[in-house]
């Protein structure tokens, strides 16, 4: 059992003692110090937070607790109930509110949930932000108002419809040629609020032949919710026994967007971005940003357009940094997260979809062939355990010595670009290991690129 509190916010496994697991007493800790963090930003008395949830059977008492603690704190609270992590982001400027908190887990098994913290932007707090928050928590330093200066509590709906709206109405986004091209599309939601969003889009960009699977709201995940290949062997089969142009797939908080190609093939999750960039590229060029661990690929179409990319650390809140540093017009991560800035400053699913769906009308090819057309690289995902006294820190440096005539980059741990491969060693934040990510043109070359890091740092050892 696990409770692991950080700088974007707290999660951990239902159930247990308090501070060793994610228990009703770490959630009204956690939700009395971000109260107490957004009545000192916003300078009110009487603050504005939005809440709001994914689908998992946890989410409903602990969104009742949030929201109890917020109000006794002094916050006025408004719940969009079941909805989505993107859709959340959109709505506390929507409402003009001082914060947000999501109760999603993300890809996490069900027995996980989690309090992710937004500011009045609608997006992740900021590193010395989240700082601050844990060092309150740390102090028990907050103080609740007398009964004459509680929080009001409001539900509001219809927020996933407007977040819709949204994405329609974006220029990139070709309702006419979706609505026109007849396409025969299977969804899965894993059982989350993806089951309510994904329909009402894909309806409303004319998509009239839809197939979900794992569709209804229950929370009780199918399939391990992570969208990787092993998790959706249902839905790929699907796509291609019944002759689907493609499979939709997303996390419970629907900001994670993977494809499936219409021979039943994974199109990578780290290929979501990749084909999006290479829209925006032909559309409305401009810089594209991706994290150190996210594929080349996206660096390549993004040169190929003339245009600039940059990577930053791993996290979505260091990939919007960046993403402002350079004025980027795309964005996200490896994962199949898509920021779009000119919708907002998050990982969004529902525009991930529509702007995939429109570069695939206008490119006429099938799912594999577009695929086919990216530059190709494989990953290869290791780790190395450390001992008891050892510094990660210490064997990164002697890494980065030995590299030192390499293209290198210390803004995350160490990456090494190498021609045609890399390499990038990070230290893990919540257990004794060095994180060994590679890149290479084939699923071998990744793999053996692997394991060379890793005996070189068992030699440093």
């Amino acid at each position: 059992m696990t409770l692991i509190s950080s700088i974007s916010g707290t999660r951990g496994t239902i159930g247990g003692k308090p501070g060793s697991n994610l228990t009703p007493l770490d959630a009204v800790n956690f939700a009395a110090a971000f109260a107490s963090f957004i009545v000192q930003q916003s300078g009110k008395e009487n603050p504005t937070v939005v809440i709001g949830r994914d689908a998992r059977p946890s989410g409903g008492w602990l969104s009742d607790l949030v929201s109890g603690t917020l109000q006794a704190s002094g916050v006025n609270v408004v719940d969009l109930g079941l909805s989505t992590t993107p859709t959340v982001e959109i709505a506390v400027p929507g409402l003009n509110a001082d914060g947000g908190i999501i109760l999603t887990a993300s890809h996490n098994p069900v027995e996980w949930n989690a309090l992710k913290l937004l500011n009045s932007k609608g997006e992740f707090i900021s590193a010395d932000q989240g700082k601050d928050l844990l060092e309150t928590i740390t102090k028990a330093d907050f103080d609740f108002p007398d009964v004459s200066n509680t929080g009001s509590y409001t539900k509001e709906d219809g927020w996933i419809e407007k977040h819709v709206d949204l994405v329609l109405g974006y220029d990139l986004v070709d309702v006419e040629g979706i609505r026109n091209a007849n396409l025969k599309i299977a969804v899965d939601p894993v059982n989350s609020t993806g089951g309510i969003a994904i329909p009402v889009l894909l309806e409303e960009l004319g998509v009239k032949q839809v197939e979900v699977i794992n569709g209804d709201v229950s929370g009780h995940f199918a399939h391990n919710p992570e969208p990787l290949k092993e998790h959706l062997t249902e839905i790929s089969s699907i796509v291609k026994e019944k002759g689907f142009d493609m499979g939709i797939v997303v996390d419970p908080d629907v900001d994670r967007l993977a494809l499936i190609s219409e021979n039943g093939e994974m199109f990578g999750e780290e290929y979501t971005l990749v084909a999006i960039a290479d829209y925006y590229m032909k559309n409305k060029p401009g810089a594209a940003v991706s994290n150190l661990s996210s594929s080349r690929a996206l660096r390549d179409v993004t040169e190929r357009g003339g245009q600039s990319y940059s990577a930053s650390a791993v996290g979505e809140v260091n990939v919007v940094l960046e993403m402002k540093r350079t004025n980027a017009v795309i964005g996200g991560e490896g994962n199949g997260g898509i920021i779009v800035p000119d919708l907002h400053y998050g990982r969004d699913s529902l525009a991930g979809i529509a702007l995939f769906l429109s570069h695939y009308v206008q490119m006429g090819k099938k799912m594999s062939e577009m695929r086919a057309s990216y530059p190709n690289y494989e990953m290869a995902k290791n780790k190395i355990e450390l001992k008891a006294g050892m510094n990660p820190e210490d064997l990164i440096e002697k890494m980065k010595a030995k590299y030192a005539n390499e293209n290198v980059n210390t803004v995350d741990g160490l990456k090494i670009d190498f021609a045609e491969e890399w390499v990038h060693l990070r230290k893990s934040n919540t257990e004794p290991i060095i994180r060994i990510y590679t890149e290479s043109k084939s699923k071998d070359a990744a793999e053996a690129l692997a394991k060379r890091i890793e005996n070189e740092l068992s030699s440093m050892i």
